[in-house]
C-alpha cells in the first residue's frame, strides 16, 4: 500500500465504529488524504467504489456496535441541528432503498405460504417486538391460528412453538444487533418442517440460513433506536397483500366486527359533539 492508503486502512482499524459511516470526503479530511485517494483504494480493494466498501463496513460492524457506539455515530451524522429533517429523510431513504432491493419472487412467495399454512407463527424479540405484534393484530383479523411467540426464556419459547411442523409457517423479525432467541426459534422451526420466513436488514443475517424466504428491509439506526419505518412499511406491504388474496373472508369478518364495534361503542364518534 502507499503511505495513503496505510493511512486510511489504519484509520478504519483503530475507528471502524465511526469510519463505517463517513464519506469518502470525511475520511479522506480526517486522515489527510484527498478523497480521491480514498476511492481509488476502495477500488484496487476489489469494490466497484467507496459506497461498496462503506456498505461492506456498515454490514460487518452494525451488529457489533454497543448503544454508547450508535450514539457516537449518530451524533457524527446528525449533528444536533435539524433533527427532525434530517432523520425523516433518512428514513424516506431507508425505504427507497428497501423498495430497490426488494424481490418480487419473494415477497409473492412469502403470501402463498402464509395462505397455505394451518397455524401462523410470529416472532420478534426487542424492539422487533413491536413489529411482531402489529403483524399479529390484523392476521388476527384475517386467519383463524395465529400465535405470538412471547417469551423471557427459551424454555418458554420452545413449549410455544413445540407442535410447529410442515403445515405451519413461522414468520421472524430481528435487526441488528440480532436476537439469538429469535434465530433459535427459526432453527427449530426448520428441522421441525416448517415454513420460514425471514424479515432482516441483509443476506447476511443471521436469520437467512434457517429461512426459505427473505424479506430485506433497511433499519439502520438512529442513535441507540432501530429505525422501523421501512420494515413497517414492508410489512404493511405484505398484510395488504394477504388481504386482497383472502378478500372474502377479510369482508366477512369486518363486517361482523363493524356490528359488535357499533354495538359496544367501541370507536368515539367525530362527528357528535357534547351537550351541555
Amino acid at each position: 500500500m502507499s503511505k495513503g492508503h496505510k493511512s486510511i486502512a489504519g484509520y478504519i482499524l483503530e475507528h471502524y465504529d465511526k469510519a463505517a459511516f463517513m464519506t469518502a470526503a470525511k475520511l479522506g479530511a480526517t486522515v489527510g488524504v484527498s478523497e480521491s485517494t480514498v476511492v481509488r483504494m476502495a477500488t484496487e480493494l476489489g469494490f466497484d467504489g467507496y459506497p461498496a466498501l462503506q456498505r461492506a463496513l456498515q454490514d460487518v460492524m452494525r451488529n457489533k456496535l454497543t448503544a454508547v457506539q450508535r450514539i457516537d455515530v449518530t451524533s457524527d451524522q446528525i449533528g444536533d441541528s435539524d433533527v427532525m429533517e434530517k432523520v425523516l429523510n433518512l428514513d424516506i431513504e431507508r425505504i427507497r432503498k428497501t423498495l430497490e432491493e426488494s424481490s418480487k419472487e419473494d415477497f409473492n412467495s412469502c403470501v402463498d405460504k402464509i395462505m397455505n399454512s394451518k397455524t401462523i407463527y410470529i416472532i420478534g424479540a426487542r424492539s422487533s417486538a413491536s413489529l411482531a405484534t402489529f403483524i399479529k393484530y390484523y392476521f388476527n383479523l384475517i386467519f383463524p391460528d395465529v400465535k405470538l411467540v412471547t417469551a423471557s426464556t427459551a424454555s418458554e419459547m420452545f413449549e410455544q412453538i413445540l407442535r410447529i411442523d410442515h403445515n405451519d409457517v413461522i414468520i421472524g423479525i430481528s435487526f441488528p444487533r440480532y436476537s439469538n432467541q429469535t434465530v433459535t426459534a427459526l432453527r427449530y422451526a426448520k428441522t421441525h418442517g416448517a415454513k420460514v420466513i425471514a424479515i432482516t436488514d441483509s443476506k447476511s443475517s443471521p436469520l437467512v440460513p434457517y429461512s426459505d424466504n427473505v424479506l430485506i428491509a433497511r433499519s439502520d439506526m438512529a442513535s441507540f433506536v432501530d429505525s422501523l419505518v421501512a420494515p413497517l412499511s414492508l410489512i404493511n406491504a405484505l398484510i395488504v397483500a394477504v388481504s386482497i388474496r383472502a378478500r372474502d373472508r377479510v369482508t366477512e369478518t369486518f363486517e361482523k366486527l363493524e356490528t359488535i364495534w357499533d354495538e359496544y361503542e367501541v370507536y368515539s364518534k367525530s362527528d357528535e359533539t357534547d351537550k351541555e
